[in-house]
């Protein structure tokens, strides 16, 4: 399978890497943020529709974090 490769501090921008580390300083992971930063438009469009579906605007947070869990579990991802 192929990977993204994930942005390093010094390679994302200003408004990203600030996004990173308050997530960081709360013990958050940030692989989804550092994956998606390749893409602007992509990262702004994401996180525009997840902040909205967490707040359980879209969809209920309960939904939305079981879907999460099934998906790291079949990618082998144990979070």
């Amino acid at each position: 399978m192929s990977r993204i490769s994930l942005k390093q501090n010094h390679e994302l921008p200003a408004e990203v890497l600030s996004q990173v580390e308050k997530l960081e300083a709360i013990g958050s992971d940030t692989a989804t943020i550092r994956g998606l930063a390749h893409r602007q438009s992509l990262f702004d469009g994401f996180f525009d529709w997840y902040y909205q579906a967490r707040k359980g605007d879209a969809v209920e947070e309960e939904l939305i974090e079981l879907v999460r869990l099934k998906i790291a579990r079949l990618n082998d991802c144990f979070t």
